[in-house]
């Protein structure tokens, strides 16, 4: 079972996203978060809503949700999945 955390800088990120659309994040990360194992995570890379990012250090994820990109990491040592950002399509992919 993984646990859902969020990096501080997420709080920034949803200061210009609508109560509406923060409440429909949350909701799908945790619904996600609680279904989450290696056949759902093989099955989501398959239907492209998840993606491992390429160039990147560390191993990251993308999780497409609407309009928004959420960026995440996964902790295999605590289970953790951390959310890295949460961004509109348009800026998700900048640093």
């Amino acid at each position: 079972m993984y646990r859902l955390s969020f990096k501080s800088s997420v709080k920034k990120d949803f200061k210009h996203i609508s109560k509406a659309d923060i409440g429909f994040i949350k909701e799908s990360l945790y619904t996600f978060v609680e279904a989450f194992n290696s056949a759902y995570e093989q099955e989501l890379l398959k239907t492209g809503k998840i993606k491992k990012l390429q160039g990147e250090v560390e191993v990251l994820y993308r999780l497409k949700l609407r309009r928004y990109r959420v960026i995440y990491k996964k902790e295999n040592d605590v289970l953790v999945i951390l959310v890295l950002s949460v961004k509109s399509r348009e800026g998700a992919y900048r640093k």
